[in-house]
């Protein structure tokens, strides 16, 4: 930049805004290679890409600032500014390489986010991702990330329903356990009961007299199968009671 004050002011400007941006680029691209996300990548890249634009513009605005002043300067003044031209752009095209690759990188990595179970899948995804921008790329991993986690949601919310089903079942069943036991002790009590009164019975036969025991004997006969039909019955009923919210249960459950 010194050589070129004494020369034209406006050329030393050009190049050191020029150097400006080289340096800018040199610490981007430093900077990109310690990123890996994809998506700062992306945007990290698309700011380079803007600087090297504007690098190109100031080269060519630099290259015709020089071709207006050959006349002015001498056979060497305009040697040397041609041969700094020629140097920017080789530095220019260095970066831009440079920029070609890591997009190249990026853009491969993005196909893979199209890539099925088939070849034939992954010949289709990689067209489709070479006909899509960079944005559609990105909007599209989003997406099928999105549906992703839509997926494991609603198995999550399959498996907690699961879960509440299993719990009310046991708990029905538990429920259903503690009215079977207490049928069992009101059997238990029931058996006892007709065995008191099976006693009674023939504690009244011993106690009556002997001319009696034919008359008796028909009305006991009776009275004892009315009770013993009797018992039968409500020990039927309490079971059919009790049973049915387990037929019941039973079938929901299947």
């Amino acid at each position: 930049m010194d050589s070129l004050l004494g020369v034209n002011e406006e050329l030393a400007e050009i190049e050191g805004q020029i150097s400006d941006i080289f340096r800018a680029l040199s610490n981007g691209f430093q900077k990109l290679e310690k990123i890996k996300d994809s998506n700062r990548q992306s945007r990290q890249l698309e700011e380079l890409t803007a600087k090297m634009r504007d690098c190109k513009r100031l080269i060519k605005e630099f290259d015709r600032e020089s071709k207006d002043s050959e006349y002015k300067n001498d056979s060497d003044t305009n040697k040397m500014l041609s041969e700094k031209k020629q140097t920017m752009i080789k530095e220019l095209n260095s970066y831009v390489a440079l920029k070609k690759q890591y997009t190249s990188n990026l853009e491969n990595k993005r196909v893979d986010l199209f890539e099925g179970p088939g070849e034939g899948f992954a010949e289709e995804n990689v067209l489709l991702a070479s006909n899509m921008t960079n944005q559609q790329l990105m909007d599209q991993g989003n997406q099928m990330m999105d549906e992703t986690d839509q997926a494991i949601e609603r198995s999550k919310k399959v498996v907690h329903e699961t879960i509440d089903v299993g719990t009310e079942t046991a708990a029905a069943l538990k429920s259903q356990t503690e009215q079977m036991s207490r049928i069992v002790n009101e059997l238990d009590s029931i058996h006892f009961s007709i065995k008191k009164a099976s006693q009674l019975v023939k504690e009244i036969g011993r106690q009556v007299n002997l001319q009696d025991i034919t008359s008796l004997s028909c009305y006991m006969s009776d009275g004892f199968s009315y009770l013993v039909t009797y018992f039968d019955f409500l020990i039927r009923l309490q079971l059919i009671g009790a049973l049915w919210p387990c037929f019941s249960l039973l079938w929901l459950v299947s």
